[in-house]
């Protein structure tokens, strides 16, 4: 039987936080620790007397130290060729445990076997030089996972033809956009032939474009017999790529299946909270980090009475009302809704710019914003995607699976529901069918004109 190209067995993360030592036998962790010890002597004193909300998991100890535990016991196996997808809410573990395979940390307990070698597109320039040029990077990185210089030189013409940068392929990677850095890196994790490829929900940078090729060519890779690890809140991107996929929670592997039962799974424990028509957003919701001017608070979903709702009937408008606190002054903002599948998969969108009227300025603090829609939805599962951008196009906060509903196969006019028992597709468009017109003449005649 072929050895798996990942065995993992009982592995553990912990973190030891406010104490003077770090787990971590790493130079690296144990340097940056020093180098912050004289801020968490300053503030050491606040924190123990009010602990960080998002450290729920945390222990504390008779010292005073608090221990959180980021992944304990996860066993796995993962075959070579095999394409494996990690979801769960955001803090679950799902970085922890692709850092730990990178071995940019090391684990407090349990052990990793690697057989291959690996490349890893956790954020934004890992793994990049920001003085080096960008064909610089791309052969230190192949002399990284051990190539020699006339296979980097194969990969090359395909590398930078995908990525884009071909006109900055030799200026500094300090300079590059955001989404000129992650099409770089991805580029070079894809096509340096690693034998493990790990992909963390930084895909989310590039436009839709991007991200469609960056699939296909995980997919092409998989083909090849290498292994694809994939973390991501885009379920239905997860579903496309993988055919097993492990669902994460609070540092533990709580689920594991072919990709659809695992996504069931993981969207049942999530589906109370999201589907009674109106929802707080809490820092744990799942979401794209942007640049951090802005957060969604609160989204509710209501009816023509103004009722919040979890579920709609066919051909109802329904309102959103989304509230946000910006947390800098935004001059031109943009505010985005989507409309998606439970997986991911958006079909419709719109923004407060569609019809010509001029970007949002927004003060900082509270604001409340709302969207009447009138579009028609199939029976079926559906959820709101939040976005707020700037007019520039850069996003400050966009929030996955903010809000759940269910559209039903009950009329809102008074006509017969939809009368198909298999419903194929989301949304039923306004149409206007003509007569059927009788055609003289066989098919030939028809088929030619």
């Amino acid at each position: 039987m072929e050895e798996p190209a990942i065995r993992i067995e009982g592995l553990g993360k912990r973190y030891r936080l406010g104490s003077g030592v770090s787990d971590s036998p790493l130079l690296s962790e144990r340097l940056q620790h020093a180098m912050l010890a004289p801020l968490r002597l300053v503030h050491r004193g606040r924190a123990a007397s009010t602990p960080p909300s998002h450290l729920t998991a945390a222990r504390v100890g008779s010292s005073g130290d608090r221990e959180l535990w980021a992944l304990r016991g996860v066993s796995l196996e993962i075959a070579r060729g095999e394409a494996v997808g990690l979801i769960g809410p955001n803090g679950a573990g799902k970085s922890t445990l692709l850092k730990l395979l990178s071995r940019i940390t090391l684990p407090t307990e349990g052990r990793i076997v690697l057989r291959g070698r690996v490349a890893t597109l956790l954020e934004v320039g890992t793994g990049f030089h920001p003085e080096l040029t960008g064909r610089e990077n791309i052969f230190v990185n192949g002399a990284i996972l051990g190539m020699r210089r006339r296979e980097i030189e194969a990969s090359f013409d395909e590398i930078v033809d995908f990525s884009g940068v071909e006109r900055f392929i030799d200026t500094p990677v300090k300079r590059y956009s955001s989404g000129m850095y992650v099409r770089l890196a991805f580029a070079v994790a894809a096509y340096l032939q690693p034998e493990i490829l790990l992909v963390d929900e930084v895909l989310a940078v590039g436009d839709a474009e991007f991200q469609r090729r960056c699939l296909g060519k995980m997919q092409e890779v998989t083909e090849r017999g290498r292994t694809v690890v994939f973390v991501s809140h885009n379920l239905a991107a997860v579903q496309r790529l993988c055919s097993r996929v492990f669902v994460i929670d609070k540092g533990h592997v709580i689920a594991e299946g072919a990709a659809a039962a695992a996504v069931t799974a993981y969207l049942d424990r999530a589906a109370p909270e999201h589907q009674t028509g109106a929802r707080t957003i809490g820092e744990d919701a799942e979401r794209f980090e942007g640049s951090g001017l802005a957060r969604l608070r609160k989204v509710v979903m209501s009816d023509a009475s103004g009722q919040p709702t979890g579920s709609i009937r066919l051909g109802q408008p329904f309102r959103v009302t989304l509230t946000y606190e910006t947390l800098e002054p935004i001059e031109e903002a943009v505010i985005e809704l989507g409309i998606c599948t439970p997986e991911g998969q958006r079909f419709a969108t719109v923004q407060n710019i569609d019809r010509g009227d001029p970007p949002l300025r927004l003060a900082r603090g509270l604001h409340e914003i709302a969207v009447d829609l009138g579009i028609a939805l199939l029976p079926g599962e559906f959820a709101l995607e939040v976005a707020l951008h700037t007019v520039e196009g850069v996003t400050a906060e966009l929030v996955y699976r903010a809000l759940r509903f269910t559209a039903l196969n009950i009329p809102d006019d008074g006509h017969a529901g939809y009368p198909w028992l298999v419903v194929r597709g989301y949304v039923r468009p306004e149409a206007t069918w003509s007569e059927a017109r009788t055609i003289r003449g066989d098919v030939s005649a028809v088929a030619h004109g």
